[in-house]
């Protein structure tokens, strides 16, 4: 009975349950930072709550792909590459707003709502890393889950560093640096897409 596809199937109910977790701890820690950050005039905290609802839209999109033809998957690979690349840009907009007329962010809320992102982080990459070895999205899931960790270091480090000093600065440099890994996981996405279609 090794063709009946039951191992198949087992796994893309696996997949998708991991999927169905991640996403909606994303989603959650999407809407809890984007008030933080608005509440605490934080560009970096604004920054990660965007990644946060990419990678939710990505988890849904790979959601939807799980099991189905290669062709669909790597059509959902594209829309989540280009989606990173949308909301990449759409921060470093953000970025530059807060540093023409933003306030002062407030240092000891960066660094709460840093250690809260990063433990829900840590918790999807391990879920996540179970499957990294399947197809392009869920190979992509793993990366946008590891820079979200590193994003999360960030906040947690500039939070600090804003406290110490009161300079929005800090807090600026960490959200053009969450733009800019979000904007090259993007790009690494879409390469990937196509390379899979290349070899398909």
């Amino acid at each position: 009975m090794t063709d009946c596809g039951c191992q198949l199937e087992a796994e893309g109910d696996a997949q998708r349950a991991t999927l169905r977790v991640v996403l909606a701890i994303n989603a959650a820690m999407f809407v809890v930072e984007i008030v933080s950050g608005v509440l605490a005039s934080s560009t970096g905290l604004i920054a990660d709550s965007l990644d946060m609802l990419a990678d939710a839209s990505v988890y849904a999109i790979s959601l939807y792909a799980v099991g189905r033809a290669a062709n669909i998957r790597r059509n959902a690979a594209t829309a989540s590459g280009v989606l990173q690349l949308a909301l990449g840009c759409g921060v470093l907009i953000e970025a530059l707003r807060r540093f023409i007329g933003g306030g002062e962010p407030i240092g000891v809320a960066m660094m709460a709502m840093g250690c809260v992102a990063l433990i829900a982080n840590s918790f999807c990459l391990w879920l996540i890393a179970k499957h990294k070895s399947g197809d392009v999205n869920f190979r992509a899931s793993y990366i946008f889950s590891a820079n979200d960790v590193i994003a999360n270091i960030g906040v947690i480090v500039s939070g600090l560093i804003v406290k110490v000093s009161g300079s929005q600065i800090p807090d600026l440099v960490i959200g053009i640096l969450i733009a800019s890994v979000v904007v090259r996981g993007g790009i690494r996405i879409l390469s990937m897409a196509r390379s899979s279609e290349e070899t398909s």
